[in-house]
C-alpha cells in the first residue's frame, strides 16, 4: 500500500512538473488518500500485536 502511495506522489511530481495540473492534483489526493489507509492499518496492527497460533 505504501508503494503505492509512492508511485502516485512520483506521479503527481511529474506531472506537476509537466504543467498538467489536474492530474498532478487528481495523483496528489490519491497518494494522501492511500497513505492514510496505510498509517490506519499500520496502527491497528500494531495495536492488535502478533497473535500466537489457534489451539
Amino acid at each position: 500500500m505504501l508503494s503505492w502511495a509512492l508511485t502516485f506522489l512520483i506521479i503527481a511530481l511529474i506531472a506537476g512538473v509537466l504543467g498538467f495540473g489536474v492530474v498532478a492534483g487528481t495523483a496528489a489526493y490519491i497518494a494522501k488518500v492511500l497513505f492514510v489507509v496505510f498509517l490506519v492499518l499500520f496502527i491497528i496492527g500494531l495495536i492488535m500485536g502478533r497473535r500466537g497460533p489457534a489451539v
